[in-house]
């Protein structure tokens, strides 16, 4: 299935039913009083995640929705039914836009969330509501609300924990196919990833996470250039980075310039994207003349970020050490989230209960 990270789409919520203009005709009752039911109340749109979508390709197929319309009023006070609901499923990591504002209207970070983005117009009253002593026989009634039209814009980030970042060919796919049990197409040339891959990691002694991988920064990124924000937006949920550097292509006159290069665009595509945390993975040691290049690297990053590992994706050096190092970090940031959500159950216990 072709990766769908964005989609553009017309939602219509149904239009409300008609009140009903009737009246009582029975054998005994020559001039009976109005009695015309109700319109039903339109349908509504509402959005919900499910796991068993993974991008927004069938959006590509189908780009107007919309929800059943209220069936009318009729005689002897019978309200019209109400439109069936439409519900639009969603992967989750799905944010939901007003297309011409830009305006989010839901951000969906779990699966089986709902929400309501177009409220179904409301029903017409029947004549029968519109008696009064001095207008017995009102021949009126209310017309139903049109439902409402929205113009969406959706797009997806996908859920990761660890979001792998690096310049084009600096064996991101590889590393992945080695960790995990993705198989992204790998090839020794860039922009072989065209599209961002998620791997699951199962280590020995905690529970698995996902990585993922998204197609090789490069200057100018953060304006759209080679697709980068496209690709950007995949890893800001993520909690912290893999930043893979090929040692076989540093420069030995500016050994820092690929990762200040790729941290650049991180900072100005998102200030919170360039503060998130960084694991730094020096990769391909495995070619000649690397292990003197990893050393120098790594004495002029202890400053910046003193968490560097060596490795090769390509032979798996240093692939089992650096993959417990991330589960370890993965382990203390979701244990950090269990215990907030304990401390503020406490709290809002306390409150209760005080």
């Amino acid at each position: 299935m072709k990766f769908i990270d964005e989609a553009s789409i017309t939602v219509q919520s149904g239009d409300g039913g008609n009140g009903c203009v009737s009246f009582r005709r029975e054998k005994y009752v020559p001039r009976g009083g109005p009695n015309g039911g109700d319109g039903g109340k339109g349908g509504d749109v509402l959005f919900e995640t499910t796991l068993r979508m993974h991008t927004l390709y069938s959006f590509n197929f189908k780009r107007h929705f919309r929800a059943e319309r209220g069936k009318h009023g009729r005689g002897k006070n019978q309200s019209g039914k109400s439109g069936k609901d439409l519900i639009i499923f969603v992967p989750p990591g799905t944010l939901v836009k007003e297309a011409e504002t830009g305006r989010v209207l839901k951000e969906f970070v779990r699966s089986s969330e709902s929400f309501l983005v177009a409220r179904g117009g409301r029903g017409g009253l029947g004549n029968q509501h519109f008696a009064s002593p001095r207008k017995r026989a009102p021949r009126y009634a209310q017309e139903g609300q049109p439902g409402q039209t929205l113009s969406l814009k959706l797009e997806l980030k996908l859920l990761a924990d660890v979001g792998i970042i690096g310049l084009p060919n600096a064996g991101k796919s590889t590393l992945v196919s080695k960790l995990s049990s993705a198989r992204p197409k790998v090839a020794d040339y860039p922009f072989t990833t065209l599209t961002p891959t998620l791997g699951v990691v199962e280590p020995q002694e905690t529970d698995p996470f996902v990585i993922a991988d998204i197609p090789g920064l490069i200057e100018g990124a953060h304006r759209g250039v080679g697709l980068g924000t496209r690709f950007l937006r995949h890893v800001e949920r993520s909690q912290f980075l893999l930043h893979l550097i090929d040692l076989s292509s540093v420069p030995s006159e500016d050994p820092l310039s690929p990762y200040h290069t790729v941290n650049q665009e991180l900072r100005q595509f998102s200030p919170a994207l360039g503060r998130k945390p960084q694991v730094i993975a020096l990769n391909k040691v495995d070619k000649p003349g690397t292990h003197a290049v990893a050393e120098k690297l790594r004495n002029a990053l202890q400053p910046l970020n003193p968490d560097v590992w060596v490795i090769s994706a390509i032979t798996g050096e240093g692939l089992e050490r650096l993959r417990d190092h991330l589960a370890g970090l993965v382990e203390k940031v979701r244990q950090a989230e269990f215990d907030k959500i304990e401390v503020t159950t406490q709290v809002q216990g306390s409150t209760v209960h005080g």
